[in-house]
């Protein structure tokens, strides 16, 4: 372990990639500090005596600046995840996503944080016809959700000093089980339907999809936060596994869930079409995934078959939109 970033604050530790991430932080020997609001339960993170779990949002200013002090590294993952939620709400996905980014960042750095690195997304690109979307391409948001993440990327940048290490890492779809399950993206829909239905509406499918399994993605963070600091200073990195189309991902999942699950293929007006390389961390930092998405499928499978995720079908905790209208969130 990297003894000079021994403490670490994530914003989000109890969502989707979070719920995996902290306690594999913890087993790695770092102290964790987790903000988020729980949306999805308090009981997703189980207790340990380096964790400190508090209920809180993110843009509590006053919250940031009592518990920010002394840690080393921020690993930054709340937000309202994805278009159709952020399209829900487009004031709290701004607030949430944009305006409370800032004073975060703002706070750390005062706070004495060592290493900042941000949860971007892929979908900062738009769509491209090149089939290797590198870090160097022009940025070409397609929604107000990516438009953010981009902008956030350029408040990062102002802030970087000697002091303040900070890095931004561009995910692709992540997918695979966690404790704090989505099954509300691409992989883990199809594998959801597969297994409950045994068939998949397929929906076009040859727009590619990029994805990577949830524990590469963790993995990745862990190489950020263990990387040297000149290596990942100001530094952009995609990640992400298979650039599969909506079609492969389908036949991945029937060949795991079953040859009795059906695919219907319907015709779509969404040809949109997502396709990014991951040359650069490989390269600069050695991080290749070792996770298939037919792993991430065999992972859900199991936890299906094993009653982790009851009520996989309609239990709004699994669905972020479903979620957010419940709580009627602010």
């Amino acid at each position: 372990m990297n003894n000079t970033l021994g403490k670490v604050y994530v914003t989000g530790g109890a969502g989707y990639v979070g719920a995996v991430l902290v306690p594999r932080l913890l087993d790695e020997g770092y102290g964790v500090t987790v903000l988020d609001l729980m949306m999805y339960g308090e009981d997703v993170l189980k207790p340990h005596p380096r964790l400190t779990a508090i209920k809180g949002d993110i843009r509590d200013t006053a919250l940031l600046k009592r518990t920010l002090p002394g840690h080393d590294a921020v690993i930054h993952l709340a937000c309202i995840s994805n278009d159709p939620s952020f399209e829900l709400n487009p004031d709290l996905g701004k607030s949430i996503n944009l305006d409370a980014f800032e004073p975060l960042v703002k706070i750390s750095k005062e706070a004495g944080v060592q290493r900042f690195i941000y949860a971007s997304s892929s979908s900062v690109y738009g769509v491209k016809k090149e089939t290797d979307v590198h870090e160097d391409m022009a940025l070409e948001p397609l929604t107000d959700y990516s438009r953010f993440k981009a902008d956030c990327e350029q408040i990062l940048r102002k802030y970087q000093s000697p002091e303040f290490t900070t890095t931004t890492i561009r995910p692709a779809t992540v997918c695979g089980y966690s404790p704090r399950q989505r099954l509300d993206v691409v992989v883990n829909i199809l594998t959801n339907l597969a297994f409950h239905r045994r068939e998949i509406s397929v929906f076009g499918g040859a727009q590619l999809r990029p994805n990577i399994h949830i524990a590469d993605m963790v993995e990745a963070y862990l190489v950020l936060l263990r990387a040297p600091r000149e290596k990942i200073s100001n530094e952009i990195f995609n990640a992400g596994f298979e650039n599969q189309t909506v079609r492969d991902l389908a036949e991945t999942v029937q060949k795991v869930i079953g040859d009795d699950v059906k695919l219907v293929e319907t015709p779509t007006n969404d040809n949109r079409s997502y396709h990014i390389s991951s040359k650069k961390i490989a390269q600069e930092l050695g991080f290749v995934p070792s996770h298939t998405i037919r792993e991430a499928v065999e992972d859900l499978k199991r936890a299906f078959e094993a009653g982790l995720l009851p009520r996989s079908l309609e239990d709004e905790r699994y669905f972020n939109i479903k979620r957010m209208q419940s709580l009627k969130l602010r």
